[in-house]
């Protein structure tokens, strides 16, 4: 049987990937406590005078490049998040058969996907213990990176960017 690999730091990196690509949106992003169940990061408008609501994201992260394309999500925190974002880094091949000699040749970009809980649900496969959704096969190219982040910024009534006429 091979080993669970774990690497507490690359799975930290994909809350504050997450959070820069948020702010980098416009939207006020703040990290959770940590070990907080259900949610990684607290989402508001940047506007102070604005009367709105505060969303939670949790974040999920796969770090082989050769991952299934799936991610573990407990059936019980499914309410307990407004928006999941799981975040493949891609940071080489883990499970082939070729290359695993060589990890390095699998680097690709991050892929970011930005789930409602409702995505979540339909595709919640809780049939093993750990409980996994499965993403490989699927159509989501409408959540991945700035479509999906932009989704975030609609329920935070959150316009783009943009620069003011003097």
């Amino acid at each position: 049987m091979d080993k669970f690999t774990r690497y507490p730091v690359i799975s930290l990196s994909a809350e504050y990937l997450v959070m820069g690509h948020l702010l980098r949106r416009n939207i006020m992003t703040y990290k959770a406590p940590q070990f907080n169940e259900g949610y990684d990061l607290i989402c508001t408008h940047p506007d102070p005078r604005k009367k709105c609501k505060r969303l939670r994201i949790q974040v999920k992260s796969r770090m082989a490049t050769d991952c299934d394309r799936g991610f573990p999500v407990k059936g019980k925190t499914i309410g307990s998040f407004d928006f999941l974002i799981v975040a493949f880094l891609n940071i080489g091949y883990f499970f082939r058969k070729r290359n695993c000699h060589n990890y390095k040749t699998g680097r690709k970009d991050i892929e970011f996907y930005t789930f409602p809980p409702s995505f979540i649900k339909k595709h919640h496969d809780k049939s093993s213990s750990w409980e996994k959704v499965r993403t490989r096969g699927l159509n989501i190219e409408r959540y991945k990176n700035e479509a999906g982040f932009e989704n975030i910024a609609k329920a935070l009534k959150i316009e783009y960017p943009r620069k003011l006429k003097s």
